[in-house]
């Protein structure tokens, strides 16, 4: 199967976790769809399970993941994500290997096999820039280099770090996204982190936990476009 839309840099993603819920899920993934299209930026819009099909129903230019799947096939497996079901709900990827949500080795390869066969993009997570690079041989759509001990400090990565996990995926496979994450606390750090060199960055809590996590979307997508023109020389 054939995946519907094709994920290009620069681009960002939104992980609301369990900050939001129900309709404001929603109207947070309505604001970064209006502003994905008004800046011509691609936004990752990582849904509850619960929301995935709201979401995706709704909304145009935004890339709908879930959260997490697990690599079982239909049948048994109460209480797991089976892959047919995230692809039924409406998603376009599926985000493995959180923080919180870890998986092994071998499950992420298997969840990546499934995921393939289906036409869901993967965006996998790495912690170390070794894990970043072993990782990038299962080649997932995105690889997002996020130091675990940074979410959630408002402290982002060096140029150093961006620099050489960015080298360390891509001298594996030079098709793979590069996403810099972690310590994300408005669009000042957003700025700072794609004309240091990454492809994309994301947050959750940043927006998550804002007043107004639309308007905190908005800023933060518009701060990639005004990044990466920059960085090009527009």
């Amino acid at each position: 199967m054939s995946v519907k839309k094709t994920l290009k840099a620069p681009f960002f993603e939104i992980g609301p976790k369990q900050y939001l819920y129900g309709d404001q899920v929603l109207q947070l993934a309505l604001a970064a769809d209006r502003a994905a299209k008004e800046y011509d930026i691609d936004v990752i819009f990582t849904a509850p399970f619960c929301d995935i099909r709201r979401v995706a129903e709704a909304t145009e230019r935004l890339f709908v993941f879930s959260p997490h799947m697990d690599p079982i096939s239909i049948g048994r497996g109460l209480a797991d994500i089976l892959p047919e079901s995230v692809k039924a709900a409406g998603a376009d990827g599926v985000m493995l290997n959180h923080v919180e949500r870890a998986i092994t080795f071998n499950v992420l390869e298997k969840s990546i096999k499934r995921a393939k066969e289906l036409g869901l993009m993967v965006l996998a997570i790495a912690d170390s820039i070794e894990e970043a690079g072993a990782i990038a041989s299962l080649s997932p759509t995105v690889l997002t280099a996020e130091q675990s001990d940074l979410i959630g400090t408002g402290i982002i990565a060096d140029e150093s770090y961006i620099l050489n996990t960015t080298n360390a995926i891509k001298s594996v496979n030079a098709e793979i996204l590069v996403l810099q994450a972690a310590g994300i606390t408005d669009e000042n750090d957003v700025y700072k982190m794609i004309l240091e060199g990454a492809e994309g960055t994301g947050t959750s809590s940043a927006v998550g936990k804002a007043a107004d996590p639309g308007e905190m979307a908005v800023k933060m997508i518009r701060a990639v476009r005004k990044a990466w023109d920059a960085r090009n020389g527009i």
